[in-house]
C-alpha cells in the first residue's frame, strides 16, 4: 500500500506558494523608483497592481474547474509557469521602458498565476484537514499576507544594490523555482483516507456535517452562494479602502506624525497575516457564521468612530482589529464553502467566490477616494462602509436562517438512510 504524504508538509508547501504570491503585496516598493526613473505618474504605476488583483479573480473564477480536473501539481506548475514568467519578464518591460508590458507581464500574466496559485493549495488543504479546516486553510492564507513583510524589504535591498530590472529578473526566477518545488509534492489524499487520530465514528460525523456535496455550477444555482459571495465582497470591499487610507487617515483623524503613520501601516501588516491564522483557527471552535458575524459587528461600530480618535493608542487598536477581520475574512471563506457545498469541487468554488475580491479590489479604493475628494474628509466615506457592514449583518443572518433549514433537511435524509 502507497504510504500516504505528511499532510504537515502540504501545508508547508502551500505555504511556499502563498509566499510567493503574496508579494503582490509589496508593488508599492516599485513605485517611486519606477516613477523617478521613466516619469511615470502613480496612478499609471498602481494600475499594474489593479490589474493584477483583477486578472487574480477572474483566472480564480475561469480556472478553478482546472485546478479540479488536473489536481493541484499540475495547477501549482502552471501557477509557477505564469507568475514566474510575468515577474521575470516585467525586467524586459522596464530595460525597453514600456508599461504597457509592465501590465502585460506583471498585470496580466502575473495576474492569471495569482489566481491559480491561490486557489490551488486551499482545495487541497481542506481535504487533508477535515478536522482542523480553518486552521490549514487559514495557515496557508497566512502566508500571502505576511509576504508583503519578507519581500518588500528584499525588494527594496535587491533594487538598491541591482536595479529595478534586475530585480524581476532575480525574484521571477525565485518565485517560479519556490512555486515548482512546492507544487511538485502536492497532491490530494487518496480515496478513504483520513487522520489517524480521528475514529471512524468521529469520522461519519464531520462527512456528515458538511451540508451538501455541490458541483461548482450547481452551487452557483443556490442562493447561499450569492449571500457568501456577497459578505466577501463587502468585507474586502471596506477592508481595501480602509488599507488604501492608512496613513493618511492616522495623520488626518489621529494627528500622528507621516514617518509614525509609515510605521503603523507596516505593524498593521502583521495583523493582517496574525488575523488570517487566528480568525481561521477560531471558526473550527465557534463557527464559520458566527466569525463573519463578529467580523461585521466589529467593524459596524468600528468604522465610523476612526474619523474622531484622537488618541493615538486608540486608533492604532481599532485600526488593529480592523485589518484582523480583513485578513480573516479571506482564510475563513475556503472552510466556509466546504461547510456549504463539501469539498466536491471546492477549488472551483473557491475560485467563483474570489470575483468578489477582484470587483472589490476595484471599487473600494476608488469610492473612498471619490468620497475623499467630495466631502474634503474621510468620515463620509466610512460612514457609508459601516451602512455595508449592517448589510453585510443581515446578510449573516438570513445565512444562519439558511443554514439551519439545510441542516434539519439533511438530519432528516441521514436519518432516513440510517434506517433505510
Amino acid at each position: 500500500m502507497k504510504k500516504a504524504k505528511n499532510r504537515w508538509l502540504i501545508a508547508l508547501c502551500a505555504v511556499g506558494i502563498h509566499l510567493s504570491i503574496g508579494s503582490v503585496y509589496a508593488w508599492s516598493v516599485f513605485t517611486n523608483p519606477l516613477a523617478d526613473k521613466f516619469g511615470w505618474s502613480l496612478s499609471q504605476i498602481s494600475l499594474t497592481f489593479s490589474i493584477a488583483i483583477l486578472c487574480l479573480g477572474l483566472s480564480a473564477a475561469f480556472l478553478g474547474h482546472f485546478v479540479e480536473k488536473h489536481g493541484p501539481r499540475k495547477a501549482g506548475m502552471l501557477a509557477a509557469c505564469f507568475f514566474g514568467v510575468g515577474v521575470t519578464f516585467s525586467g524586459a518591460a522596464v530595460q525597453l521602458g514600456s508599461l504597457p508590458l509592465l501590465y502585460l507581464f506583471y498585470g496580466v500574466f502575473g495576474g492569471i498565476g495569482l489566481g491559480v496559485g491561490y486557489i490551488t493549495p486551499v482545495s487541497s488543504l481542506v481535504k487533508w484537514f477535515p478536522d482542523r479546516r480553518g486552521l490549514a486553510t487559514g495557515l496557508a492564507i497566512m502566508g500571502f499576507g505576511f509576504a508583503a513583510l519578507i519581500s518588500g524589504p528584499v525588494m527594496q535591498l535587491l533594487i538598491n544594490a541591482a536595479g529595478i530590472a534586475n530585480t524581476f529578473f532575480i525574484l521571477g526566477i525565485c518565485y517560479f523555482l519556490i512555486m515548482m518545488c512546492s507544487s511538485l509534492y502536492l497532491s490530494p489524499p487518496e480515496k478513504g483516507w483520513q487522520p489517524k487520530r480521528l475514529s471512524p465514528e468521529k469520522t461519519r460525523r464531520m462527512q456528515n456535517s458538511d451540508l451538501s456535496q455541490l458541483t461548482a455550477n450547481e452551487a452557483v444555482k443556490t442562493k447561499r452562494f450569492y449571500y457568501l459571495w456577497l459578505m466577501l465582497f463587502i468585507n474586502v470591499t471596506c477592508g481595501i479602502a480602509i488599507i488604501s487610507i492608512a496613513s493618511p487617515l492616522a495623520q488626518e483623524s489621529a494627528g500622528m506624525s507621516a514617518a509614525g503613520a509609515a510605521v503603523l501601516v507596516g505593524v498593521l501588516g502583521a495583523f493582517n497575516g496574525f488575523g488570517r491564522i487566528g480568525w481561521a483557527s477560531v471558526s473550527d471552535y465557534i463557527g464559520r457564521p458566527n466569525t463573519y458575524t463578529i467580523f461585521f459587528a466589529v467593524q459596524l461600530i468600528a468604522f465610523p468612530l476612526l474619523p474622531f480618535m484622537r488618541d493615538h493608542i486608540m486608533f492604532s487598536i481599532f485600526m488593529a482589529l480592523i485589518y484582523t477581520c480583513y485578513g480573516g475574512g479571506f482564510a475563513t471563506i475556503p472552510a466556509y464553502i466546504g461547510d456549504l457545498f463539501g469539498t466536491r469541487e471546492l477549488g472551483a468554488i473557491h475560485g467563483y467566490i474570489l470575483t468578489a475580491w477582484a470587483a472589490a479590489g476595484l471599487a473600494g479604493p476608488m469610492f473612498s477616494s471619490w468620497i475623499r475628494d467630495v466631502t474634503g474628509g474621510y468620515g463620509q466615506s466610512l460612514t457609508v462602509f459601516a451602512g455595508l457592514f449592517g448589510i453585510g449583518l443581515l446578510l449573516s443572518g438570513f445565512k444562519r436562517a439558511d443554514m439551519k433549514q439545510l441542516r434539519k433537511k439533511a438530519d432528516i435524509l441521514l436519518s432516513h438512510s440510517i434506517k433505510g
